[in-house]
């Protein structure tokens, strides 16, 4: 039987160290924010789509998006950004769906979803089971600084856009308490896929 991994966790939380892991496992990673990427290239039914709500003046001289431009459009205007994710998210749920069945197809018996907002955009219904990285607040909060180089109030601002970390480990089926070594992560990661099951032999 397959089981489905939905991976997921808040900025500076250290999911992409457990993403990385997984290929110990020889367990494949689907990642939504490569996705949403890809989506978004010139011929893709989102770009056109994209183009139609947003007009060319978004596009580079290379005809891709401008994406910081677009970035600057749709965090000032909530109904703008609405209307992108209207366009990229079902785009990336069909990539996901795809890249998954033909996993699944090839002989592989569980997947990941890395999706970091798994549980904003309600999408646990893709997945059997939810993985929650997560660091505590004080963590979170000196890692974003280092890691992006902001304030203190900028770095805030952003983890509070965020649904709290501490609600997501309440959704998670399990919790990967990613503060200390990235051997001890490492650890509970091969753990919780025993106590489910799904380690290859």
């Amino acid at each position: 039987m397959s089981v489905i991994i939905g991976l997921t966790g808040s900025i500076a939380t250290g999911k992409s160290t457990i993403s990385l892991m997984f290929d110990d496992f020889r367990i494949p990673v689907i990642d939504a924010d490569k996705l949403a990427r890809e989506v978004v290239k010139p011929g893709e039914q989102a770009y056109e789509e994209i183009i139609r709500h947003f007009g060319s003046e978004i596009l580079r001289e290379d005809k891709t998006l401008n994406r910081e431009l677009l970035g600057e459009i749709i965090f000032a205007d909530e109904q703008k950004r609405e209307q992108l994710n209207h366009i990229v998210h079902p785009a990336v749920r069909k990539k996901m769906v795809e890249k998954r069945d033909a996993y699944l197809q090839s002989g592989y018996t569980s997947v990941v979803l890395d999706i970091p907002l798994l549980f904003e955009n309600n999408l646990s219904s893709l997945v059997d089971k939810t993985i929650v990285v997560y660091v505590d607040e004080a963590t979170q909060l000196q890692r974003l600084m280092e890691r992006d180089d902001y304030s203190e109030a900028e770095a805030k601002q952003r983890i509070k856009a965020q649904m709290p970390i501490t609600e997501k480990v309440k959704k998670a089926d399990g919790v990967i308490d990613n503060t200390g070594s990235k051997f001890a992560s490492f650890e509970q990661l091969e753990k919780l896929l025993l106590s489910w099951n799904i380690l290859p032999d």
